[in-house]
């Protein structure tokens, strides 16, 4: 994969998955951009990375506001985009009658309004041949209780890739999704604090684990490959099985 002075702006790149995925794309030669709402976290990211080709964004892609940073940093820049990875996500678990306005509007705010805006503002900004990735989740297809609203989200997002892969085609502009299952991150490590419920999340996968943030970035990197030049508007789930395991 030549990803040689190739340019990548990840949203939510300072932890989980988008860290290991900027990380990737940097050992391969990228240059990589990444947002975070957080500047310290963005300052942990930078300062693990130690890289010239990392930039960070302090940008809450979650508003226009924020993502019109995120435009600004890139329109100054002078570089167009090869590959936007569209990673920025929350998540909240409860059941539906104790789901709160405030959490629900987060969640769409973050998740659904901040990819859907984020594309339509860096879509000026990507090459010709681009590849865009979306992260989604296994949760758009199972029907994992407490999960109704992000479910939602995600559900809403693969949607948004499948109509944006036709209207982007012309241009010669795959998109992807990528749904991960359950993945030991920090964002994961904070809503489930307890090792037994832990443990029951590796025992719905068929392998019987958690996956590790640096196998989603593999794959990121191969759909936002010449190899995976064929393919555009498919949702590649990466999840050791969980789908088939959980619905067996």
């Amino acid at each position: 994969m030549d990803f040689i002075n190739k340019n990548v702006v990840i949203t939510g790149g300072s932890t989980g998955i988008g860290f290991a995925t900027a990380q990737a794309f940097i050992n391969e030669g990228a240059n990589v951009w990444i947002t975070s709402r957080s500047a310290e976290n963005l300052q942990q990211a930078e300062t693990k990375i130690n890289s010239p080709k990392l930039t960070t964004v302090v940008s809450d892609t979650s508003n226009l506001e924020g993502i019109s940073i995120l435009e600004k940093v890139v329109t100054e820049s002078g570089n167009k985009i090869d590959v936007l990875f569209l990673n920025a996500g929350i998540a909240v678990f409860s059941p539906i009658e104790h789901a709160t306005e405030e959490d629900f509007d987060a969640q769409f705010n973050t998740n659904v309004k901040g990819y859907y805006f984020t594309l339509q503002k860096m879509i000026p900004h990507l090459v010709e041949g681009a590849s865009v990735v979306f992260t989604s989740s296994t949760v758009a297809t199972a029907s994992q209780m407490y999960a109704s609203v992000y479910s939602a989200t995600k559900g809403a997002v693969n949607k948004i890739a499948h109509i944006a892969a036709n209207e982007l085609a012309d241009r010669k502009i795959r998109v992807n999704i990528v749904s991960p299952g359950p993945i030991k991150t920090e964002g994961f490590e904070k809503v489930v604090t307890d090792d037994e419920v832990k443990k029951q999340f590796a025992a719905t996968t068929a392998v019987q684990r958690l996956g590790n943030p640096d196998e989603i970035a593999k794959t990121v990197l191969f759909l936002s490959s010449d190899k995976a030049s064929f393919i555009t508007g498919a949702e590649l789930m990466v999840d050791g099985g969980y789908i088939g395991y959980a619905l067996k």
